[in-house]
């Protein structure tokens, strides 16, 4: 109970103190644009395939590296972020933010978690050792990179018990034969839940869905009537786009569906004009209605190596063995990370969770009800109700990959 209540006492007690209201209202906005600009990294516009990422998972990582790094290295990770994690202030406000993340209930799972594996014969900071354990779901695993095969295998091992996976594909470890003393960085994200309203099995059907290639292909299609919050905007070009929030169980934690108005207008229009006052002006802005939902049934699972795309939000000097000043781990010098994994996975269905086939049925009646009707790529995010946080950020553009 006091893990579902303390973000909001939090918030409350900044009524109290303006300076820490503005804070913490900053640390909000500050997390859903490093949330955006990771996104838009990765979807790039010639890139138009599904795509998942969980930026709160990422931004854990990169806490936990602040509490070990200094100098240029610490001043990159602060910089990507917005803020120092070594704030007292800043601590009690994420502290808040990954409970709540972290917390399971009401047929709501969400499971965040962020290792570092490192040398084994690497002396550890007590500092770091008592931040990082402490660290939301955070933990520090021995390994030897000389063996890179078992290193591979024991992270491996390890994103496959934190994402509901058993047959989850296997790491491969680009630099673990290097002779200096590493780490590996993984974060992982899994997200299970069930509808505040469920859509009926015997109600999916097979519908077109036009992908941006302009191939119609037929997808199996939820299908729901229900009183839902929605809105109509437009982008500055005045490209045209409806949002809708499908709540999960309990509403702590609502789906976001973004999905331009005209077949012709690109994705990446809309993905271009995402931000954090965006995202806000439409949580604030829906308005209720009664509407045909027609939502297609998808799951996605995302790896990414986080080398590729920290450095286009500053972050360079950890992956630079000459560079990286991690002397807040170990004095012993040397530390790089070497390795950066990220994976994700969300699964959409009928009852909000993964779900086995059901006989289908043609439904396709008259009705004066406005219909959003998601047959063509769109984007969504998954964001919690109290904090704003963005747990997942990704697009659909092929419902049957």
């Amino acid at each position: 109970m006091l893990s579902i209540l303390l973000p909001w006492l939090i918030l409350y007690s900044c009524f109290l103190n303006n300076g820490s209201c503005d804070l913490y209202h900053e640390l909000k906005e500050l997390m859903t644009e490093f949330a955006i600009n990771l996104y838009q990294q990765l979807a790039e516009p010639g890139n138009r395939t599904n795509l998942i990422i969980s930026p709160a998972s990422v931004i854990i990582s990169l806490e936990l590296l602040q509490f070990g790094a200094q100098g240029n290295t610490f001043a990159q990770l602060e910089n990507a972020l917005g803020y120092n994690i070594h704030d007292e202030r800043v601590q009690d406000f994420m502290r808040a933010v990954h409970e709540e993340m972290t917390n399971t209930s009401q047929g709501t799972v969400v499971q965040l978690a962020c290792a570092l594996f490192i040398q084994a014969s690497v002396h550890l900071s007590p500092f770091f050792i008592e931040h990082a354990t402490l660290w939301a779901n955070s933990s520090l695993q021995q390994t030897n990179f000389s063996e890179p095969n078992r290193t591979a295998a024991q992270i491996s091992e390890w994103v496959s018990s934190n994402i509901g996976d058993e047959e989850a594909d296997s790491i491969s470890l680009e630099r673990a034969s290097s002779p200096l003393n590493q780490i590996a960085v993984v974060s992982t994200m899994y997200f299970k839940s069930m509808w505040q309203k469920k859509f009926s099995f015997t109600d999916t059907q097979p519908l077109a869905f036009t992908t941006a290639e302009g191939f119609i292909l037929k997808v199996p299609t939820m299908y729901q009537t229900a009183d839902v919050n929605y809105g109509q905007f437009h982008t500055a070009s005045l490209e045209q786009f409806s949002v809708i929030e499908l709540p999960y169980l309990g509403e702590t934690v609502n789906m976001f569906v973004v999905l331009p108005s005209d077949r012709r207008t690109s994705l990446s229009h809309i993905e271009s004009h995402l931000s954090p006052k965006t995202i806000t002006l439409w949580a604030n802005n829906l308005k209720r209605i009664k509407m045909d939902i027609f939502l297609p049934r998808f799951s996605i699972q995302s790896h990414f190596d986080l080398k590729m795309v920290l450095p286009m939000l500053g972050i360079t000097d950890i992956f630079d063995p000459s560079e990286a000043d991690f002397k807040g781990i170990s004095e012993q010098g040397n530390l790089y990370i070497s390795e950066a994994i990220h994976k994700a996975k969300i699964e959409i269905a009928e009852d909000g969770t993964n779900a086995s086939g059901a006989t289908a049925m043609v439904l396709l009646k008259r009705s004066r009800t406005p219909i959003f009707k998601a047959d063509r790529p769109f984007i969504f995010f998954l964001r919690q109700a109290n904090t704003g946080s963005v747990l997942f950020i990704g697009r659909v553009t092929n419902p049957s990959q």
